[in-house]
């Protein structure tokens, strides 16, 4: 069994189509899956991150956008360390949803739950959100913003690593929500962290 000092639940959410499992599995496995098909319910990638010389596993959920699996996904909100919030850059419609996604959020997740803004898909030439659009949204809502795209691995490593700094840093302080943790085996590595934590947030 691998050791580790810190099991962390992220779970990312938002219209179907806007690159959450392509984003997963960029920074799970390194690699962006050409055609890749749309998640039915709920689907889930376990990584271990080091920082600070301590090991931290992320246990990272990949939902379904799709309105007929809602029920489901909600469930995961519950137990949820922080929530990835994504939108497509270059698709208008999954950003006018976000107050949507939001409102699910406020409902279901734990009020200390850390959120992310996600802009996705920056390597497409059609945009149709600007940048600053989508950092005031965040600014309003408490969110911390960040731009990616999973094609080009842009942003996706420095994404999951400054979210679970800023959860150790919160298990550190006893600022996170208590939950009961299921411990799955299967392990990944990354060694480089690039940036320094994100700011707090609450």
């Amino acid at each position: 069994m691998e050791d580790y000092k810190f099991l962390f639940k992220v779970v990312l959410v938002g219209n179907a189509g806007v690159g959450k499992t392509c984003l997963v599995r960029r920074f799970t496995q390194g690699l962006f899956p050409p055609g890749q098909g749309a998640t039915i319910g709920v689907d889930f990638m376990i990584k271990t991150v080091e920082i600070d010389n301590e090991k931290i596993k992320l246990q990272i959920w990949d939902t379904a956008g799709q309105e007929r699996f809602r029920s489901i996904t909600q469930s995961y909100y519950r137990s949820a360390h922080a929530l990835i919030l994504v939108y497509d850059i270059s698709c208008q419609p999954t950003f006018d949803c976000l107050p949507d996604w939001l409102r699910e959020i406020e409902e279901y997740a734990s009020n200390k739950v850390l959120r992310i803004l996600v802009g996705n898909k920056i390597d497409r030439e059609d945009r149709e959100i600007p940048s600053h659009v989508g950092e005031d949204f965040a600014q309003r809502h408490n969110m911390y913003y960040l731009e990616t795209s999973a094609k080009e691995a842009d942003n996706v490593e420095r994404l999951f690593m400054q979210i679970a700094a800023e959860l150790m840093e919160q298990a550190r302080c006893k600022e996170l929500p208590r939950y009961d943790q299921t411990n799955p085996t299967i392990n990944g590595r990354t060694t480089a962290i690039g940036d320094s934590c994100c700011s707090r947030l609450s």
